[in-house]
């Protein structure tokens, strides 16, 4: 009668919980300071870096889960340095970093005590992401986690009805209530043992649904995220939850996230959801892998990072841009030297990024405005077709950002700006209300 009892009273808080979610108000600050920040480093790393071949090597190589397992016991990232990767988001003008505490291959970045598969248990020994958590703090640098809800190793996880991870060798029956009490312990250890975490960053979701772009993309599990979503608010109630299902939000979620694409984008098959009230958030590669792939010399240049840094902030949305660190934990220059020429632009024309919201134009070919209570920032990647650009708003003047004035003419419903000789590339125009 007592377990009926307590069952009882278990499903009513959760379905109260999904009709009633209300964020706290240190929940709503953080989605204001969080929609301030507006650049982070997302870092895909773990033991699959070993291969060198992308964080979906297990699935991709259709790898054994005992073979797997074999490269716990030669993990060892000598140069990992929690202070020089800080320092990187630091000095590139990102305000957070989101590490990934366990991917698809279901291998753990901290000391875990639900699991042997974790990083303690290789030759390396040490939690990294204490080290991290303790680095970010010391640096002023906000921590969220990435935390897969997809596994590729675990028996209890049901694969059955999964689309990835057929491959793994896997034998034992799968167990959703097992894994379910499995992934809340861990959440509850990373919410309690590594200070402040500024949201978790969940993904794998889609695994139990029909590719993007079918009319039917309902999860062929019930994923509890009524329990989930109201464990980690109640431990951490200004912790911001995000989930990349690919999906409209789901109630409990405090922000939205796109994956390659920015929002109202689809350029990559993955968006077709629309941009909701939520703060909005686009993760997107500086190469085309996620995890380590020695292989992929694909990066995007530093004008390409700078424009999709203005193109996000254009759209009312944070970018998530992502470095996949060498098996040894060192990020490789080929990232941070463009990534250090963005930060020097965002040290002078900052104010233009941070802080603002999406402009009163809509994102054109020429580029995007962003706007905050005292000016409206016109970034132009291209020189418009037209002769002259129309801003609507009250405007006072018109410069190039801590520069020289740029011919404008005020007129009654905004300012008109005259394309001649308006500079293009990484100059700002400023219209200072």
């Amino acid at each position: 009668m007592k377990k009926v009892l307590l069952l009882s009273l278990l499903l009513t808080s959760t379905l109260v919980y999904s009709q009633t979610y209300s964020p706290t108000t240190a929940n709503l600050a953080a989605r204001t300071d969080f929609q301030n920040n507006k650049y982070g480093l997302f870092v895909h790393w773990g033991i699959s870096s070993m291969l060198a071949d992308g964080e979906w090597v297990m699935n991709n190589r259709k790898i054994e889960k005992k073979d797997y397992q074999r490269l716990l016991k030669g993990f060892y990232p000598s140069e990992f340095n929690a202070a020089e990767w800080v320092s990187v988001a630091k000095n590139s003008g990102m305000k957070y970093i989101i590490f990934i505490t366990r991917h698809h291959d279901g291998f753990s970045n901290w000391d875990t005590q639900q699991s042997d598969w974790k990083i303690t248990n290789t030759p390396f020994k040490r939690d990294v992401l204490k080290e991290l958590a303790a680095e970010c703090k010391k640096q002023g640098i906000k921590l969220g986690l990435y935390y897969s809800t997809l596994d590729w190793y675990r028996d209890d996880y049901p694969r059955e009805t999964g689309r990835t991870g057929q491959n793994s060798g896997r034998t034992g029956k799968s167990d959703y209530a097992s894994y379910l009490k499995f992934m809340k312990a861990q959440l509850t250890e990373l919410l309690t043992n590594y200070g402040e975490i500024s949201n978790i960053w969940f993904d794998g979701h889609w695994d139990q649904t029909n590719p993007e772009g079918n009319k039917d993309r309902s999860s062929r599990i019930d994923w509890k995220y009524d329990e989930i979503y109201g464990l980690i608010h109640s431990i951490q109630p200004a912790c911001m939850i995000g989930n990349n299902h690919h999906l409209d939000p789901i109630p409990g979620e405090d922000f939205q996230m796109f994956e390659r694409d920015l929002p109202g984008e689809n350029l990559h098959g993955l968006s077709f959801q629309t941009a909701s009230a939520l703060p909005l958030e686009t993760c997107e590669t500086i190469n085309g892998a996620w995890g380590y792939n020695m292989n992929d010399h694909k990066y995007k240049t530093p004008t390409q990072i700078h424009q999709l840094v203005v193109g996000a902030a254009g759209r009312n949305a944070n970018l998530l841009l992502n470095v996949g660190p060498m098996p040894t934990g060192k990020i490789q220059p080929e990232f941070t030297d463009s990534l250090a020429v963005v930060g020097k632009w965002l040290e002078a024309n900052g104010r233009s990024v941070y802080g603002t919201r999406g402009g009163p134009v809509k994102p054109q070919q020429w580029g995007v405005t962003t706007e905050n209570a005292s000016s409206v920032f016109v970034h132009l990647f291209h020189k418009p077709s037209e002769e002259s650009m129309f801003i609507p708003g009250k405007y006072k003047k018109a410069s190039v950002l801590n520069g020289a004035a740029v011919k404008a003419k005020i007129e009654k419903d905004g300012m008109r700006i005259l394309v001649a000789d308006v500079p293009v590339g990484t100059q700002v125009i400023e219209l200072v209300k």
